[in-house]
């Protein structure tokens, strides 16, 4: 689910940024979802976290919603929605390297062969998207927003061993909405001024890819390792074809179409034979999580 909802979110952005600058679309958004999650946090209680994981939790809200997501609205404002989800979709390569400096964690001969299966397929479909990828600077800040990205799920892995992962994506969207808040600069009359399709997928990208998408990826972290789990972020780009053929009327083309499969066969290879057996991680799940 959450691959699909992220998937959805460049199309939402570029729908949305015609109304609003990059950084008041980010604040927005993750305000939005925000006020859900602590509208949640009120009935069901999220525990105070410790003072000690303070440093790491901020930094992880820091680079995996404040730098990243502010950077991708800007890099959407040069770089096509399908061509940026090519980009996000490094985003595995970067967290099996962390993790495997990080985590202790190991991937296979065969899950490094599924990787780059999955890179080719990812490149067949960018180069048929009709230009292919250049890498102008929108192209490359995106890039390393994929690579911050990555060390966002690092970091989560750590901190899904103490937290629920509701916990975590509370806190990590509470902190990362409050260090976007210079962003917000001009906000009322950007939301007066801006059409009501923009409105309407900034509210979408808030509840939908924001806290829907970030509570189910969080909760998916607790059952499985980082490097194996992300290999599933190459199926990011295959979702936002079909989404930008039904919301953009974009028709893909049969090798954009012969590219997907590719990179879903390498996914594949990934979680069957890619993964190095390790001890499981303990974890701490609220009885609401674990039924």
């Amino acid at each position: 689910m959450a691959v699909v909802l992220w998937g959805s979110a460049p199309v939402a952005i570029r729908v949305a940024l015609p109304g609003y600058a990059p950084g008041q679309l980010a604040f927005l958004r993750f305000a939005i979802g925000s006020l859900a999650l602590a509208a949640y946090a009120a009935v069901c209680g999220v525990r105070m976290p410790e003072r000690r994981d303070l440093p790491i939790m901020i930094f992880a809200a820091a680079v995996g919603i404040t730098f990243y997501n502010t950077i991708l609205n800007y890099g959407l404002l040069t770089v096509a929605a399908g061509t940026a989800s090519f980009l996000v979709a490094s985003t595995p390569v970067w967290t099996s390297l962390l993790a495997v400096f990080t985590l202790g964690e190991r991937l296979t001969f065969a899950g490094w062969i599924g990787i780059f299966i999955s890179l080719f397929g990812i490149g067949v479909i960018a180069n048929e998207r009709g230009q292919g990828l250049h890498f102008s600077f929108g192209a490359l800040i995106i890039v390393g927003a994929a690579v911050m990205y990555g060390l966002y799920m690092v970091l989560q892995k750590k901190l899904l061993g103490q937290y629920r992962a509701l916990e975590f994506t509370c806190y990590s969207f509470w902190f990362g909405t409050l260090l976007m808040a210079p962003f917000g600069w001009g906000l009322g009359h950007a939301v007066k001024a801006a059409p009501m399709n923009a409105t309407l997928a900034v509210v979408y990208l808030g509840i939908f890819p924001g806290v829907m998408a970030n509570f189910a990826w969080a909760y998916a972290m607790t059952h499985a390792p980082a490097s194996r789990l992300s290999s599933f972020m190459y199926l990011m780009p295959v979702a936002s074809l079909g989404i930008a053929w039904i919301w953009l009327g974009e028709v893909p083309k049969l090798m954009t179409l012969v590219g997907g499969a590719v990179a879903l066969a390498g996914v594949v290879l990934v979680n069957t034979l890619g993964k190095v057996p390790t001890a499981p991680v303990a974890v701490v799940l609220a009885p609401e999580v674990e039924s």
